[in-house]
Protein backbone atom coordinates (compact mmCIF):
# COMPACT_ATOMS: atom_id res chain seq x y z
CA UNK A 1 0.00 0.00 0.00
CA UNK A 2 1.31 3.60 -1.22
CA UNK A 3 -0.03 5.46 1.40
CA UNK A 4 1.83 8.45 0.39
CA UNK A 5 3.07 9.79 -2.93
CA UNK A 6 5.50 12.18 -3.76
CA UNK A 7 3.26 15.23 -4.37
CA UNK A 8 1.63 14.65 -1.16
CA UNK A 9 4.95 14.13 1.02
CA UNK A 10 6.32 17.97 -0.55
CA UNK A 11 2.80 19.21 0.49
CA UNK A 12 3.53 18.08 4.09
CA UNK A 13 6.94 19.32 4.11
CA UNK A 14 5.84 22.66 2.94
CA UNK A 15 3.72 23.06 6.12
CA UNK A 16 4.53 24.98 8.97
CA UNK A 17 3.34 22.82 11.66
CA UNK A 18 1.51 19.43 12.07
CA UNK A 19 -1.56 20.50 13.83
CA UNK A 20 -1.42 23.34 10.46
CA UNK A 21 -1.11 20.68 8.17
CA UNK A 22 -4.22 18.47 9.79
CA UNK A 23 -6.52 22.19 9.66
CA UNK A 24 -5.41 22.68 6.52
CA UNK A 25 -5.65 19.35 4.85
CA UNK A 26 -9.05 18.88 6.34
CA UNK A 27 -10.54 22.05 5.54
CA UNK A 28 -8.97 22.30 1.77
CA UNK A 29 -9.73 18.13 0.94
CA UNK A 30 -13.65 19.46 0.48
CA UNK A 31 -16.05 22.26 0.32
CA UNK A 32 -18.90 20.70 2.41
CA UNK A 33 -18.04 20.94 6.43
CA UNK A 34 -15.18 18.83 7.84
CA UNK A 35 -16.22 16.17 10.49
CA UNK A 36 -14.39 17.32 13.95
CA UNK A 37 -12.63 15.10 16.19
CA UNK A 38 -11.59 16.60 19.09
CA UNK A 39 -8.57 15.22 21.28
CA UNK A 40 -8.15 15.76 24.70
CA UNK A 41 -5.04 15.00 26.29
CA UNK A 42 -2.38 15.75 28.16
CA UNK A 43 -0.24 17.53 25.92
CA UNK A 44 1.79 19.55 28.62
CA UNK A 45 2.62 18.32 31.92
CA UNK A 46 4.37 15.10 33.08
CA UNK A 47 3.31 12.34 29.75
CA UNK A 48 3.59 15.56 27.88
CA UNK A 49 5.64 13.46 25.44
CA UNK A 50 2.70 10.84 25.48
CA UNK A 51 0.12 13.10 24.35
CA UNK A 52 2.32 14.45 22.04
CA UNK A 53 2.89 10.70 20.50
CA UNK A 54 -0.65 10.55 20.31
CA UNK A 55 -1.10 13.27 18.32
CA UNK A 56 1.24 12.83 16.02
CA UNK A 57 -0.38 9.29 15.55
CA UNK A 58 -3.98 10.55 14.98
CA UNK A 59 -3.10 13.47 12.77
CA UNK A 60 -1.34 11.01 10.34
CA UNK A 61 -4.29 8.88 10.27
CA UNK A 62 -6.42 12.04 9.65
CA UNK A 63 -4.31 13.05 6.50
CA UNK A 64 -4.27 9.44 4.94
CA UNK A 65 -8.66 9.76 5.33
CA UNK A 66 -8.03 12.88 3.91
CA UNK A 67 -5.58 12.35 0.95
CA UNK A 68 -8.03 9.87 -0.30
CA UNK A 69 -10.63 12.21 -0.20
CA UNK A 70 -12.32 11.82 2.96
CA UNK A 71 -15.17 10.16 4.55
CA UNK A 72 -17.57 9.13 1.53
CA UNK A 73 -21.23 9.75 2.86
CA UNK A 74 -24.13 9.25 0.74
CA UNK A 75 -25.01 12.91 0.67
CA UNK A 76 -20.98 13.64 -0.31
CA UNK A 77 -17.52 13.74 0.63
CA UNK A 78 -16.48 15.52 4.21
CA UNK A 79 -12.95 15.47 5.72
CA UNK A 80 -11.84 14.69 8.80
CA UNK A 81 -10.53 17.97 11.30
CA UNK A 82 -8.42 16.54 14.48
CA UNK A 83 -8.73 19.99 17.25
CA UNK A 84 -6.17 19.42 20.13
CA UNK A 85 -7.58 20.31 23.30
CA UNK A 86 -4.58 20.48 26.63
CA UNK A 87 -6.30 18.98 29.67
CA UNK A 88 -2.82 18.45 31.09
CA UNK A 89 -3.64 15.05 32.32
CA UNK A 90 -6.18 16.82 34.82
CA UNK A 91 -9.87 15.86 35.40
CA UNK A 92 -11.29 19.42 35.53
CA UNK A 93 -8.86 20.50 32.51
CA UNK A 94 -10.13 17.20 31.10
CA UNK A 95 -14.46 18.30 31.58
CA UNK A 96 -13.90 22.18 30.82
CA UNK A 97 -12.02 20.65 27.35
CA UNK A 98 -15.03 18.49 26.72
CA UNK A 99 -17.39 21.70 26.99
CA UNK A 100 -15.24 23.59 24.48
CA UNK A 101 -14.91 21.06 22.27
CA UNK A 102 -19.01 20.55 22.26
CA UNK A 103 -19.36 23.55 22.06
CA UNK A 104 -16.86 24.07 19.04
CA UNK A 105 -18.90 21.55 17.33
CA UNK A 106 -17.19 18.16 17.81
CA UNK A 107 -18.53 14.72 17.43
CA UNK A 108 -16.19 12.46 18.28
CA UNK A 109 -13.86 12.79 21.94
CA UNK A 110 -10.84 11.31 21.64
CA UNK A 111 -8.65 10.36 24.74
CA UNK A 112 -7.08 7.72 26.07
CA UNK A 113 -3.53 8.51 28.35
CA UNK A 114 -5.54 8.36 31.74
CA UNK A 115 -7.89 5.90 32.77
CA UNK A 116 -9.24 8.43 35.42
CA UNK A 117 -10.01 11.26 33.11
CA UNK A 118 -11.42 8.27 30.66
CA UNK A 119 -13.73 7.71 33.08
CA UNK A 120 -14.96 11.12 34.26
CA UNK A 121 -15.39 11.67 30.31
CA UNK A 122 -17.74 8.55 30.06
CA UNK A 123 -19.26 9.98 33.09
CA UNK A 124 -19.69 13.68 31.47
CA UNK A 125 -20.49 12.30 28.03
CA UNK A 126 -23.37 10.21 29.14
CA UNK A 127 -25.22 12.95 31.01
CA UNK A 128 -24.42 15.70 27.80
CA UNK A 129 -26.04 12.87 25.16
CA UNK A 130 -28.70 12.52 27.45
CA UNK A 131 -30.02 16.07 28.31
CA UNK A 132 -29.01 17.45 24.65
CA UNK A 133 -29.80 14.90 21.91
CA UNK A 134 -29.41 16.78 19.30
CA UNK A 135 -25.59 17.24 20.33
CA UNK A 136 -24.61 13.65 20.98
CA UNK A 137 -20.64 12.58 21.02
CA UNK A 138 -19.12 9.56 20.82
CA UNK A 139 -16.12 8.71 22.92
CA UNK A 140 -12.92 7.18 21.08
CA UNK A 141 -10.33 5.66 23.21
CA UNK A 142 -7.21 4.26 22.43
CA UNK A 143 -4.96 4.19 25.30
CA UNK A 144 -7.09 3.98 28.89
CA UNK A 145 -7.24 0.43 30.05
CA UNK A 146 -8.87 0.27 33.18
CA UNK A 147 -11.31 -2.84 32.85
CA UNK A 148 -14.00 -0.99 34.91
CA UNK A 149 -14.16 1.64 31.66
CA UNK A 150 -15.93 -1.31 30.30
CA UNK A 151 -17.43 -3.29 32.96
CA UNK A 152 -19.25 -1.55 35.55
CA UNK A 153 -18.74 1.81 33.50
CA UNK A 154 -19.47 0.42 29.91
CA UNK A 155 -21.64 2.95 27.63
CA UNK A 156 -23.24 2.74 24.42
CA UNK A 157 -21.00 5.95 23.52
CA UNK A 158 -17.78 4.63 24.39
CA UNK A 159 -15.75 2.26 22.90
CA UNK A 160 -12.32 1.01 23.59
CA UNK A 161 -9.62 0.64 20.75
CA UNK A 162 -6.50 -0.82 23.03
CA UNK A 163 -6.48 -3.72 25.23
CA UNK A 164 -7.60 -3.82 28.96
CA UNK A 165 -5.03 -4.16 31.78
CA UNK A 166 -6.72 -7.89 31.91
CA UNK A 167 -5.85 -8.60 28.69
CA UNK A 168 -2.36 -7.44 29.08
CA UNK A 169 -1.61 -9.22 31.63
CA UNK A 170 -2.94 -12.30 30.80
CA UNK A 171 -0.66 -12.12 27.95
CA UNK A 172 2.10 -11.34 30.21
CA UNK A 173 1.65 -13.91 32.62
CA UNK A 174 1.36 -16.56 29.54
CA UNK A 175 5.28 -15.69 29.17
CA UNK A 176 6.22 -15.70 32.69
CA UNK A 177 4.29 -18.57 33.63
CA UNK A 178 7.53 -20.11 31.67
CA UNK A 179 10.07 -18.30 33.11
CA UNK A 180 11.97 -20.40 35.34
CA UNK A 181 14.57 -17.93 36.40
CA UNK A 182 11.22 -16.07 38.39
CA UNK A 183 10.92 -16.87 41.90
CA UNK A 184 10.31 -13.64 43.23
CA UNK A 185 8.10 -10.68 42.14
CA UNK A 186 8.26 -7.05 43.13
CA UNK A 187 5.04 -5.26 42.12
CA UNK A 188 5.27 -1.44 42.00
CA UNK A 189 2.67 0.50 40.28
CA UNK A 190 1.05 4.41 39.99
CA UNK A 191 -1.68 5.25 42.26
CA UNK A 192 -5.02 5.30 40.74
CA UNK A 193 -7.50 3.31 39.18
CA UNK A 194 -5.10 2.26 36.51
CA UNK A 195 -2.16 1.23 38.47
CA UNK A 196 -4.64 -0.54 41.65
CA UNK A 197 -6.16 -2.34 38.55
CA UNK A 198 -3.20 -3.93 36.90
CA UNK A 199 -1.62 -4.79 40.60
CA UNK A 200 -5.03 -6.71 41.27
CA UNK A 201 -5.16 -8.60 38.32
CA UNK A 202 -0.79 -8.96 38.96
CA UNK A 203 -1.86 -11.18 42.16
CA UNK A 204 -4.88 -12.90 40.80
CA UNK A 205 -2.88 -13.90 37.62
CA UNK A 206 0.16 -14.93 39.76
CA UNK A 207 -1.53 -17.18 42.42
CA UNK A 208 -3.39 -19.26 39.40
CA UNK A 209 -0.51 -19.31 36.76
CA UNK A 210 2.61 -19.44 39.52
CA UNK A 211 1.72 -20.44 42.75
CA UNK A 212 5.29 -20.70 43.34
CA UNK A 213 6.07 -17.39 42.91
CA UNK A 214 6.22 -15.18 46.16
CA UNK A 215 5.38 -11.27 45.77
CA UNK A 216 8.26 -10.12 48.02
CA UNK A 217 6.71 -6.46 47.23
CA UNK A 218 4.01 -4.66 46.56
CA UNK A 219 3.45 -1.06 46.52
CA UNK A 220 1.42 2.30 44.97
CA UNK A 221 3.51 5.52 44.28
CA UNK A 222 1.87 9.01 43.34
CA UNK A 223 1.01 9.01 39.66
CA UNK A 224 3.63 11.41 37.93
CA UNK A 225 5.15 12.95 40.92
CA UNK A 226 7.90 10.81 41.78
CA UNK A 227 11.64 12.63 40.41
CA UNK A 228 13.69 10.43 42.32
CA UNK A 229 12.89 7.06 42.17
CA UNK A 230 16.23 5.99 43.79
CA UNK A 231 14.22 4.49 46.90
CA UNK A 232 11.80 2.56 45.24
CA UNK A 233 14.96 1.17 42.99
CA UNK A 234 16.65 0.29 46.44
CA UNK A 235 13.80 -1.70 47.72
CA UNK A 236 13.83 -3.76 44.90
CA UNK A 237 16.98 -4.56 44.88
CA UNK A 238 16.88 -5.52 48.83
CA UNK A 239 13.50 -8.17 48.13
CA UNK A 240 15.58 -10.11 46.20
CA UNK A 241 12.98 -10.47 43.50
CA UNK A 242 13.57 -11.83 40.16
CA UNK A 243 11.12 -9.61 38.35
CA UNK A 244 9.71 -6.46 38.36
CA UNK A 245 5.75 -6.00 37.47
CA UNK A 246 4.69 -2.79 36.18
CA UNK A 247 2.12 -1.06 34.51
CA UNK A 248 3.27 2.51 34.74
CA UNK A 249 4.19 4.99 31.84
CA UNK A 250 6.07 7.92 30.98
CA UNK A 251 8.32 9.50 33.21
CA UNK A 252 7.39 6.84 35.70
CA UNK A 253 8.10 4.36 34.14
CA UNK A 254 11.75 5.64 32.60
CA UNK A 255 12.60 6.94 36.11
CA UNK A 256 11.82 3.91 37.66
CA UNK A 257 13.96 1.78 35.60
CA UNK A 258 16.88 3.91 35.21
CA UNK A 259 17.02 4.31 38.87
CA UNK A 260 17.10 0.39 38.99
CA UNK A 261 19.71 -0.02 36.98
CA UNK A 262 21.37 2.26 38.78
CA UNK A 263 21.03 0.61 42.14
CA UNK A 264 22.50 -2.62 40.35
CA UNK A 265 18.96 -4.61 39.58
CA UNK A 266 19.49 -7.33 37.32
CA UNK A 267 16.24 -8.67 37.34
CA UNK A 268 13.45 -8.63 34.38
CA UNK A 269 11.34 -5.94 34.13
CA UNK A 270 7.38 -7.05 32.33
CA UNK A 271 5.95 -4.43 31.35
CA UNK A 272 3.00 -2.74 30.07
CA UNK A 273 4.89 -0.05 28.41
CA UNK A 274 8.33 -0.35 28.39
CA UNK A 275 9.56 -0.64 24.39
CA UNK A 276 9.43 3.06 24.46
CA UNK A 277 9.04 6.62 25.02
CA UNK A 278 12.69 6.76 26.46
CA UNK A 279 12.77 2.94 28.51
CA UNK A 280 15.16 1.75 25.66
CA UNK A 281 17.92 4.64 25.41
CA UNK A 282 17.75 4.42 29.60
CA UNK A 283 18.34 1.17 30.17
CA UNK A 284 20.86 0.87 27.27
CA UNK A 285 22.50 -2.81 26.97
CA UNK A 286 22.00 -3.36 30.12
CA UNK A 287 17.88 -4.01 29.00
CA UNK A 288 18.89 -6.68 26.76
CA UNK A 289 16.94 -10.09 27.22
CA UNK A 290 15.84 -8.26 30.45
CA UNK A 291 12.88 -6.03 29.27
CA UNK A 292 9.55 -7.08 28.31
CA UNK A 293 6.58 -5.59 26.69
CA UNK A 294 3.01 -6.09 25.91
CA UNK A 295 1.22 -4.62 22.80
CA UNK A 296 -1.22 -4.92 20.40
CA UNK A 297 1.41 -4.57 17.92
CA UNK A 298 5.57 -4.07 17.47
CA UNK A 299 7.83 -2.86 15.00
CA UNK A 300 9.52 -5.99 14.68
CA UNK A 301 6.09 -7.99 14.30
CA UNK A 302 7.48 -10.74 11.54
CA UNK A 303 5.06 -9.36 8.36
CA UNK A 304 6.06 -7.13 5.05
CA UNK A 305 2.92 -5.20 5.20
CA UNK A 306 3.94 -4.13 9.26
CA UNK A 307 7.66 -3.33 7.98
CA UNK A 308 6.02 -0.51 5.58
CA UNK A 309 3.89 0.61 7.54
CA UNK A 310 7.03 1.58 10.07
CA UNK A 311 9.12 2.97 7.10
CA UNK A 312 5.54 5.11 6.22
CA UNK A 313 5.79 6.46 9.65
CA UNK A 314 9.10 7.22 9.57
CA UNK A 315 9.21 8.96 6.57
CA UNK A 316 6.65 11.14 7.89
CA UNK A 317 8.23 11.46 11.31
CA UNK A 318 11.57 11.40 10.81
CA UNK A 319 12.81 12.45 14.19
CA UNK A 320 14.16 9.80 16.43
CA UNK A 321 12.36 11.75 19.33
CA UNK A 322 8.95 11.24 17.29
CA UNK A 323 9.52 7.61 16.62
CA UNK A 324 6.75 5.77 18.72
CA UNK A 325 4.20 4.29 16.13
CA UNK A 326 0.92 3.21 17.44
CA UNK A 327 -1.28 0.65 14.71
CA UNK A 328 -3.93 0.91 16.56
CA UNK A 329 -4.40 4.54 16.44
CA UNK A 330 -4.43 3.83 13.01
CA UNK A 331 -6.54 1.37 12.67
CA UNK A 332 -9.45 2.64 15.09
CA UNK A 333 -9.11 6.27 12.71
CA UNK A 334 -9.85 3.91 9.72
CA UNK A 335 -12.73 2.31 11.72
CA UNK A 336 -14.45 5.46 12.37
CA UNK A 337 -14.22 6.23 9.04
CA UNK A 338 -15.70 2.97 7.97
CA UNK A 339 -18.35 3.06 10.68
CA UNK A 340 -19.36 6.67 9.21
CA UNK A 341 -19.73 5.32 5.42
CA UNK A 342 -21.79 2.41 6.39
CA UNK A 343 -23.97 4.15 8.80
CA UNK A 344 -24.86 7.06 5.79
CA UNK A 345 -25.55 4.42 3.54
CA UNK A 346 -27.70 2.49 5.42
CA UNK A 347 -29.95 5.70 6.17
CA UNK A 348 -33.28 6.89 4.42
CA UNK A 349 -32.11 10.43 3.86
CA UNK A 350 -29.54 11.23 0.79
CA UNK A 351 -27.32 13.77 3.12
CA UNK A 352 -24.10 14.03 4.58
CA UNK A 353 -25.19 14.37 7.64
CA UNK A 354 -24.14 12.56 10.91
CA UNK A 355 -26.69 10.35 12.64
CA UNK A 356 -24.32 9.77 15.87
CA UNK A 357 -26.96 6.52 17.17
CA UNK A 358 -26.31 4.89 13.77
CA UNK A 359 -22.67 5.43 13.45
CA UNK A 360 -22.39 3.75 17.31
CA UNK A 361 -24.29 0.96 16.27
CA UNK A 362 -22.13 0.47 13.26
CA UNK A 363 -19.47 1.12 14.89
CA UNK A 364 -20.22 -1.74 18.12
CA UNK A 365 -20.19 -4.58 15.21
CA UNK A 366 -16.84 -3.16 13.51
CA UNK A 367 -14.20 -5.37 12.07
CA UNK A 368 -11.25 -5.22 9.49
CA UNK A 369 -7.92 -5.64 8.92
CA UNK A 370 -5.22 -2.57 9.09
CA UNK A 371 -1.33 -3.60 7.70
CA UNK A 372 -2.03 -7.56 8.34
CA UNK A 373 -3.52 -6.62 12.10
CA UNK A 374 -6.99 -7.77 12.88
CA UNK A 375 -9.41 -6.92 15.00
CA UNK A 376 -13.23 -6.83 16.13
CA UNK A 377 -15.05 -4.61 18.19
CA UNK A 378 -17.49 -6.98 21.26
CA UNK A 379 -21.37 -4.68 20.79
CA UNK A 380 -21.43 -6.36 24.33
CA UNK A 381 -19.67 -4.03 26.08
CA UNK A 382 -17.37 -1.97 23.40
CA UNK A 383 -14.10 -3.53 23.70
CA UNK A 384 -12.14 -4.32 20.76
CA UNK A 385 -10.61 -7.83 20.26
CA UNK A 386 -7.36 -8.12 18.92
CA UNK A 387 -4.19 -9.93 18.67
CA UNK A 388 -1.76 -8.97 21.70
CA UNK A 389 2.17 -9.52 21.55
CA UNK A 390 4.93 -9.81 23.62
CA UNK A 391 8.59 -8.78 22.89
CA UNK A 392 11.49 -8.83 24.32
CA UNK A 393 14.42 -5.84 24.37
CA UNK A 394 17.17 -6.64 22.14
CA UNK A 395 20.33 -4.81 20.22
CA UNK A 396 19.28 -3.64 16.67
CA UNK A 397 20.26 -6.25 14.15
CA UNK A 398 19.95 -9.13 16.23
CA UNK A 399 17.89 -11.78 14.61
CA UNK A 400 14.01 -10.12 14.71
CA UNK A 401 14.78 -6.47 15.67
CA UNK A 402 15.32 -4.33 12.36
CA UNK A 403 14.03 -1.65 14.08
CA UNK A 404 14.86 0.75 16.93
CA UNK A 405 12.86 2.67 19.39
CA UNK A 406 13.65 6.60 19.16
CA UNK A 407 17.20 5.93 17.69
CA UNK A 408 18.44 4.22 20.79
CA UNK A 409 19.79 1.27 18.80
CA UNK A 410 17.68 -1.51 20.59
CA UNK A 411 14.34 -2.74 19.76
CA UNK A 412 12.04 -5.28 20.69
CA UNK A 413 12.00 -9.05 19.20
CA UNK A 414 8.55 -10.40 19.39
CA UNK A 415 8.82 -13.85 21.54
CA UNK A 416 5.00 -14.40 21.91
CA UNK A 417 2.06 -13.64 19.99
CA UNK A 418 -1.55 -14.53 21.24
CA UNK A 419 -4.77 -14.68 19.29
CA UNK A 420 -7.45 -12.68 20.56
CA UNK A 421 -9.45 -15.27 21.82
CA UNK A 422 -6.80 -16.48 24.05
CA UNK A 423 -7.06 -12.47 25.52
CA UNK A 424 -10.44 -12.28 25.53
CA UNK A 425 -11.98 -11.32 29.20
CA UNK A 426 -15.31 -11.79 30.67
CA UNK A 427 -17.50 -8.97 30.92
CA UNK A 428 -19.98 -7.52 33.66
CA UNK A 429 -21.10 -4.72 31.30
CA UNK A 430 -24.93 -4.23 31.42
CA UNK A 431 -25.39 -2.07 28.19
CA UNK A 432 -27.97 0.77 27.80
CA UNK A 433 -28.76 1.35 24.17
CA UNK A 434 -30.99 4.17 22.85
CA UNK A 435 -33.86 4.20 20.30
CA UNK A 436 -32.28 4.13 16.36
Amino acid sequence: MNIFSSRVLKWIAACLGFFVCVQAQGQGSSAAAPIRMALIEGLSGGNANGGEAVLRNLAWAVERVNQRGGVKLVGGARPLQLDRYDSKGQIEEALSALRSAIDDGAQFILQGNSSAVAAALIDAINKHNAREPQRRVIFLNYAAVDPVLTNEKCSYWHFRFDADANMRMAALMSVLKDDRSVNGVYLIGQDYSFGQAVQREARKQLAVQRPDVAIVGDELHPLLRIKDFAPYAAKIKASGADAVITGNFSNDLTLLVKAAHEAGFTGKFYTYYGNALGVPAALGAAGVGRVLAVADWMPNVPNSQSEALVQAFRSRYPQPADDYMHLRMQFMVELLAQSLEKASAASVEKSNAINLVAVAAQLERVSGTFYAQTGAMRALDHQFQQPLVVGLMDQQGSPGVKFDAEGSGYGFRVIKTLPAAQVEQDTACKMQRPAL
